[in-house]
């Protein structure tokens, strides 16, 4: 079972840190789920430049918006 990561509506900085001490115990192979309020565009860079590889994007959130789900693994 994928762990999943709801980091929606916390303010800013909390969720990529947030998200940053959840792949810091991802075991190897694993996968975290992350949901999202806003697009986490500083993430992409750093999980590129820290061997990780994601897939995900916008999805429509219960409140009629958009909101973001990613699956995030070891590259």
């Amino acid at each position: 079972m994928t762990p999943l990561l709801d980091v929606r509506g916390l303010p800013p900085c909390e969720p990529f840190d947030r998200i940053m001490a959840a792949l810091d115990v991802l075991p190897a192979g694993a996968v975290q789920e992350v949901l999202i309020h806003r697009e986490p565009v500083p993430l992409y860079d750093w999980l590129r430049d820290n061997g990780f590889a994601w897939k995900g994007g916008p999805e429509p959130a219960a409140d009629g918006g958009t909101q973001y789900r990613f699956f995030i693994r070891q590259a």
